[in-house]
C-alpha cells in the first residue's frame, strides 16, 4: 500500500512540476539590468520545440498581475496550444520603446532581439518567425504593433487588444500615462514611434495583424477604428474585431484568449 501510494505521490509531483510559470531575471546588455520575466510553460517533452507568443502588459501593469488577473487561464493555453508564453516586465510605463531620453529604457531592443534570444538558447522553442507572435493590450498593444513592425524577420504574427496606438488623441493622457518621461514633448516626436507613419511598412513585411477593441473604450475606440481604415485602404491584410466592453481587465481577459485562439490558427497556415 504505501508503496502504491509513493509511485501516485510521484507521479502527481510530476504531473504539477512539467508545468511551469517560471521566474526570471533576464539581462539586458543595452539596459545595462536585469529584466523580470514569466515563462509560461506546457508540459515539456524531450525533443518537442515548441511555438512561442510574447505577451506585453498594459501600463502599470507587471508579469505576475497578468498571469493572475489578465488571463488567469494561461497556464491552461499552454498546454491546450503547446505554447510557450512569455511576459516581460515593461518597466510601469516603458511604452516598450527605445527611449531617446533614458538609457534604462530601451525595450523595443530588448524585446524584439535580447529577449528572443535568451529564450531560443534557453527553451526548446521553434526558432522562427512562423513559430513566433506578439501580443499586447492598451500600452502593450502599442508596445506589439511599435516593436512588431520594427522586426518583421522575428514575428510572424502581430495582436492588439485596445491599443493606445495614436498619441495625436490623448490629450492630457499624453502627460498623465507618463508618454512624455520617455519620449519627450509631443511636438517633438519622431515619425518613428507614430504607429500611423509606420503603417507603409506593414505592407510588405508578411505578417498577419489582429487589432481589437470595445464598442464602450471611450479613449481607444476611434484611434483603433482609424487604423483600421488606414490598414483597409492600403489593402493590408489584417483582422479588425469590435465587441461590447470597455477599457478594463473583463474586456482584454475575453480578448487575449480569443486571440490566443487566432494565434494557433494562424501558425498552423502554410503561408506563414
Amino acid at each position: 500500500m504505501k508503496i502504491g501510494i509513493t509511485f501516485l505521490l510521484l507521479a502527481l509531483y510530476f504531473s504539477v512540476s512539467a508545468q511551469h510559470n517560471i521566474h526570471r531575471k533576464v539581462y539586458s546588455a543595452k539596459m545595462h539590468k536585469n529584466v523580470d520575466v514569466i515563462i509560461v510553460t506546457p508540459d515539456i517533452q524531450k525533443g518537442v520545440r515548441y511555438k512561442t507568443v510574447y505577451i506585453l502588459h498594459g501600463y502599470s501593469g507587471n508579469p505576475t498581475r497578468t498571469i493572475e488577473q489578465d488571463i488567469p487561464n494561461l497556464s491552461q493555453k499552454a498546454i491546450e496550444f503547446q505554447t510557450i508564453y512569455i511576459i516581460p516586465d515593461g518597466n510601469y510605463n516603458s511604452w516598450y520603446v527605445d527611449s531617446p531620453l533614458d538609457a534604462q529604457l530601451q525595450y523595443s531592443t530588448f524585446i524584439g532581439d535580447e529577449l528572443i534570444r535568451y529564450i531560443d538558447l534557453n527553451f526548446p522553442t521553434q526558432k522562427n518567425r512562423n513559430a513566433r507572435g506578439l501580443l499586447g493590450w492598451s500600452m502593450g498593444g502599442y508596445g506589439a504593433l511599435h516593436i512588431g513592425v520594427a522586426y518583421p524577420k522575428v514575428f510572424s504574427i502581430i495582436g492588439s487588444s485596445c491599443g493606445a496606438i495614436d498619441f495625436n488623441r490623448f490629450g492630457k493622457g499624453y502627460q498623465g500615462y507618463q508618454v512624455d518621461k520617455v519620449l519627450g514633448e509631443l511636438k517633438d516626436l519622431s515619425p518613428s514611434f507614430r504607429i500611423y507613419n509606420n503603417v507603409d511598412k506593414m505592407i510588405h513585411n508578411e505578417q498577419r495583424y489582429i487589432l481589437d477593441c470595445g464598442t464602450e473604450d471611450v479613449q481607444m475606440l476611434e484611434m483603433n477604428r482609424s487604423l483600421h481604415q488606414q490598414l483597409t485602404d492600403k489593402n493590408i491584410e489584417h483582422l479588425y474585431i469590435e465587441s461590447p466592453g470597455g477599457h478594463d481587465t473583463a474586456y482584454w481577459n475575453k480578448s487575449l484568449v480569443n486571440q490566443l485562439v487566432l494565434f494557433q490558427n494562424y501558425f498552423g497556415h502554410e503561408r506563414l
